[in-house]
């Protein structure tokens, strides 16, 4: 049986205004997490997971400093990377959106460039593959589920999220690493902006949702996001405790 094509699209754009003035000089995604640059964590998390053609999202001031950090991948094990350029901040989708052409007809595995895992993500990509269509969401149960999209279940299905709520309906936040078919790019398409002016991701996950064809996975470990400055903290704090003991079986 052959293998269903899945490439990877790294999302590593905006221009990181939570955290300034860390970011005044340099792309969040640029900024350590212990021993390493954010942005190794979510490559290496693809990589794990058999994913080798990759696609970097990139924006703002410094993006020549990926090229520069990252060349062709080699560091990875890698033959090529690729990069392509989010002009402004449009939101996740609309950088979603610039992997098109770079997906083709392939099953895409998206990562937030902040997003970071404990034991990755090989089983739920492997559940991905095996699925027929749709999409596939990660989710974490948290303390503060209103930072994030909240998922509300019933049952084996999600049957809405909603972004940053001010009363979740669950403690069920989807994390950063997204799982799509092809159809992404169509729905894209048909997005108007939020409030905010940009094109969300949880309108795309919604969609999926309305097509009955959103499964999920709950991640297993530790999960976390680089979006503050006490999440920076912790993400560091969590991978250099990992570091130091080593993993748990």
């Amino acid at each position: 049986m052959r293998e269903t094509s899945v490439k990877g699209i790294i999302l590593a754009g905006g221009l990181g205004k939570r955290l300034s003035p860390l970011t005044k000089i340099t792309n969040k995604h640029l900024l350590p997490i212990y021993d390493k640059p954010m942005i190794y964590y979510p490559i290496q998390l693809l990589v794990d997971a058999g994913i080798k053609d990759i696609l970097i999202v990139t924006g703002g001031h410094h993006a020549g400093e990926f090229l520069r950090l990252l060349g062709n991948g080699h560091g990875f094990g890698l033959k090529h990377l690729n990069y392509t350029y989010q002009e402004g901040e449009g939101g996740i989708a609309q950088a979603l959106g610039l992997a098109r052409h770079f997906a083709g007809e392939s099953r895409i595995v998206v990562v937030l460039g902040d997003n970071l895992m404990e034991y990755g993500i090989r089983e739920y990509v492997d559940h991905f593959r095996a699925q027929k269509s749709g999409g596939r969401v990660l989710l974490k149960e948290v303390e503060d589920p209103e930072r994030f999209g909240v998922a509300a279940l019933k049952g084996k299905r999600i049957v809405s999220i909603e972004e940053k709520p001010k009363k979740p309906k669950s403690d069920h936040a989807v994390t950063g690493v997204y799982m799509y078919d092809a159809n992404v790019f169509d729905i894209i398409k048909t997005l108007r902006p939020s409030h905010r002016g940009e094109l969300e991701i949880t309108d795309v996950n919604n969609a999926y949702i309305r097509r009955g064809d959103l499964q999920f996975d709950i991640v297993k470990g530790w999960w976390a996001d680089c979006g503050t400055f006490n999440s920076l903290l912790r993400a560091n704090q969590l991978v250099a405790k990992q570091n130091h003991y080593g993993r748990q079986a």
